[in-house]
């Protein structure tokens, strides 16, 4: 097969064609309360080779057309689902997409990729890597979970006639490893918790590990609004934001009611980035069980989203989720964890697609103050990054077409 189970030297963090620039001043670490992923590794997937990008409260990648924006997020997005407990066929509907053109394949006319990252919490530095099967056949033939050096869980692909994968993982007990078969379609982390009984220190730390991992890649909202989709009315529903905020009258309507500080934010940030004034943003029921927003103008008449511009259209809607978090976005955040043990990271590709210069700036601003909160973060996509350069809290990563 052209790509091989993860090994350390096949799954090296080195960079290519990529430059970064770090947000100015003391580095910025997460907080030891709140998991986050802090790098992405694109080894071997699509176009990208070896790759590493770190990832800060934000991070833009920047980069001409074809240089591979868009599939970071798209490896991120991915990594979060598995971790979630997603299948792989779920994740990747067209997986040799995401196998390199210069993939070769064996003597068994096999094919695949690997992607893998590094979450920081209480645990510190935890990494995944995974190592796919496009070809023939879909399916994990690798994964390993690491920290400090230590191999925590790793699995394997021994019988290619078996749906299995054999996995091992760190006991530090009686004996130094427990082994078993695992589903070669779903991450062996995502599983741990329900396989590891946690009796020895070696167990909890694999717990520790796999935990801290799967709460910082399921907590993640990928964005990308459709400003088409957002002028009409619409019916009443769950209030929760979809990932093309089609819906976004919906959940003004029930915003607007239960939160009014984070109302009164969102107003003042239209205010900010849309033309005219502005003094308030509602929703009203229509007869036929729908609902429409409008932009409240004080002494003048109200607009309807369907009057507004593309880009107030994605900057009202970027901006209330960087606003609303969680609670009010289609997300699956992990069970049992508490709202102060978790970021959610938003992905948001075209971050500054249809927006003016003071759009654009307000935006980043207000994701820059969510971020140094540490209850959201942002990785944005855009063409060119030379106006975000600098920034404090901003980390942007060049691309090389």
């Amino acid at each position: 097969m052209a790509v091989p189970p993860p090994s350390p030297a096949s799954l090296s963090p080195a960079v290519s064609a990529v430059s970064v620039e770090e947000p100015p001043g003391p580095a910025l670490r997460p907080s030891p309360h709140r998991p986050c992923l802090t790098e992405l590794r694109l080894s071997a997937f699509a176009g990208h080779r070896r790759a590493g990008f770190p990832l800060g409260p934000v991070t833009l990648f920047a980069g001409a057309s074809g240089s591979g924006k868009t599939t970071a997020l798209r490896a991120y997005e991915a990594l979060a689902r598995l971790g979630g407990g997603a299948g792989l066929a779920e994740v990747f509907p067209d997986p040799v997409a995401c196998v390199p053109q210069w993939a070769r394949p064996d003597a068994q006319r096999r094919r695949g990729f690997r992607i893998g990252c590094t979450a920081d919490g209480p645990a510190g530095p935890v990494r995944l890597d995974v190592a796919v099967q496009a070809e023939p056949e879909l399916r994990i033939v690798g994964e390993r979970l690491s920290a400090g050096g230590l191999v925590l869980l790793e699995t394997a692909l021994r019988d290619p006639g078996r749906r299995t994968v054999q996995a091992a993982w760190h006991t530090a007990g009686s004996a130094p490893v427990t082994r078993a078969p695992l589903p070669d379609d779903r991450l062996g982390t995502a599983l741990l918790p329900l396989r590891v009984a946690g009796r020895t220190d070696g167990q909890r730390q694999v717990l520790a590990a796999a935990e801290q991992m799967l709460v910082a890649l399921c907590s993640v909202f990928a964005c990308d609004p459709r400003p088409e989709r957002m002028r009409a009315p619409v019916p009443c529903g769950s209030g929760r934001l979809l990932g093309g905020c089609d819906n976004l009258a919906d959940v003004l309507w029930r915003t607007r009611a239960e939160c009014t500080r984070r109302h009164a934010q969102l107003v003042a940030a239209l205010r900010a980035g849309c033309a005219g004034p502005v003094t308030d943003v509602l929703a009203e029921p229509l007869g036929d069980g729908t609902v429409r927003a409008l932009l409240d103008r004080g002494a003048g008449p109200r607009t309807e989203l369907a009057r507004l511009g593309d880009g107030e259209l994605r900057y009202l809607a970027l901006t209330l989720v960087l606003l609303t978090g969680p609670g009010v976005l289609d997300v699956d955040p992990p069970g049992e964890v508490p709202d102060a043990m978790r970021a959610l990271t938003v992905l948001a590709d075209g971050f500054d697609r249809a927006l003016d210069v003071r759009q654009r700036d307000e935006l980043l601003r207000l994701a820059v103050r969510m971020g140094g909160r540490g209850h959201i973060r942002c990785v944005g996509a855009v063409s060119d990054a030379s106006w975000a350069a600098g920034t404090d809290g901003v980390t942007v990563v060049h691309l090389d077409a």
